[in-house]
């Protein structure tokens, strides 16, 4: 099967590691365990809730990181060798289950209640920056010469 590129558009400069995020994201498509995604309100921008599934498992057979830009939580149950099953319908299961993180969302706790793992994130309000880019001109005397709005902003005219 031939993967057709998403991101191959003259305009969208840049963006390869994107591609490869979302390889990565349609990859991991095992439904273990089941989450939600919660919108929550925020006085200091975005918030998130990721509540995942993992009922029987400890504080301690569970971890939550944070590697690049992906949020990644892992459950390992251990084997109970002094345990004789007659009937075995729970399996000490481990997972991985992976977020990929935008940019600015920053994981602020995680707690266990109830058999349900919390995870709160938080993207704080963008700061939108707008940046002028002098043009210099075609000559090289042009080009080492500052800008007169340059020359100004330096206070040397």
């Amino acid at each position: 099967m031939t993967r057709v590129m998403q991101f191959n558009s003259p305009f969208l400069l840049g963006f390869d590691g994107l591609e490869r995020l979302l390889d990565r994201v349609a990859k991991a498509s095992d439904g273990y365990p089941p989450y939600n995604v919660e919108q929550l309100t925020s006085e200091k921008g975005e918030a998130l809730r990721i509540t995942l599934a993992v009922a029987g498992f400890s504080r301690d057979e569970l971890s939550v990181t944070v590697e690049d830009n992906q949020l990644v939580v892992r459950g390992r149950q251990l084997e109970d060798e002094d345990r004789t099953y007659l009937h075995r319908g729970i399996a000490a299961r481990q997972f991985q289950r992976s977020f990929v993180l935008a940019d600015g969302i920053e994981v602020k706790a995680a707690r266990l209640e109830k058999g349900l793992l919390m995870i709160d994130l938080e993207k704080p309000e963008a700061v939108r920056t707008v940046r002028k880019i002098d043009i210099t001109g075609e000559n090289k005397d042009e080009e080492s010469a500052p800008s007169p709005q340059a020359r100004v902003a330096r206070g040397a005219v």
